[in-house]
């Protein structure tokens, strides 16, 4: 399950667009304390305001869900520097996602890898049209992303978080394909986000070798119940 902040709020986004955040929650605490008493145990935690600002903005939200809750959370937003790894992971973070230093800066995501461990760093592998993108979603390379995901398991990553940009929010269902096609040619720990609004859409992504799946709108929207995720837990 993910919660996404936002101006200290739970907020999702449709496609990464800024402009069409739209609040769900008040309090991201007290969100948590329902996902975790729906029996679910992982929340992918997300700073939209460190991506869009490129820094850490919301530690403090981070260290409330930690202390008040026993979820596993993964956090991503804004982490820029090894010290903002120790400090998510000194916070309470299980493990931290790497999406934009992935992306711009190979050198210093290996060496995150190398310190802190494959399991506690997650790639973040996300983009539009099969191409990565970075910086909250503002900037999109030439760089496929199943090739991406493949050289960097070849260094040592062992889980990824992926996102079909084009897929996020439009409750749509995900991108299966994308998702075969990546475990069709690397052997990781692949978590599918975007798009997944059913019971039969997270079926089908077990069926195709994905380890996990993000979800977060669709509850949201009543499109699922955090009690219908927790019996899946």
């Amino acid at each position: 399950m993910a919660i996404d902040i936002m101006g200290g709020k739970c907020v999702r986004l449709t496609r990464g667009d800024f402009n069409s955040g739209k609040i769900y929650n008040d309090d991201p605490v007290e969100m948590a304390r329902q996902i975790e008493d729906s029996g679910i145990k992982y929340l992918h935690l997300v700073d939209l305001d460190g991506a869009r600002n490129r820094r850490i903005v919301n530690l403090s939200i981070l260290e409330s869900i930690a202390s008040k809750t026993n979820l596993k959370i993964d956090f991503g937003g804004g982490v820029r520097s090894s010290q903002d790894v120790r400090s998510l992971l000194s916070a309470g973070a299980s493990q931290v996602t790497g999406g934009s230093v992935a992306a711009v800066n190979r050198k210093l995501f290996l060496l995150w890898l190398k310190e802190f461990g494959p399991d506690r760093i997650i790639l973040g592998a996300d983009g539009s049209d099969k191409k990565i993108s970075s910086c909250g979603w503002t900037e999109t390379s030439d760089n496929d992303i199943v090739n991406f995901i493949k050289n960097y398991q070849e260094l040592g990553v062992k889980y990824v978080i992926c996102t079909d940009i084009d897929k996020d929010g439009m409750l749509g269902g995900p991108s299966t394909d994308l998702y075969r096609e990546i475990l069709a040619t690397t052997d990781i720990n692949l978590i599918a986000s975007g798009g997944i609004t059913t019971l039969q859409d997270i079926e089908a992504l077990k069926e195709t070798g994905c380890e996990g799946a993000i979800i977060g709108k669709a509850v949201y929207e009543g499109k699922l119940s955090l009690k219908e995720l927790g019996k899946l837990c």
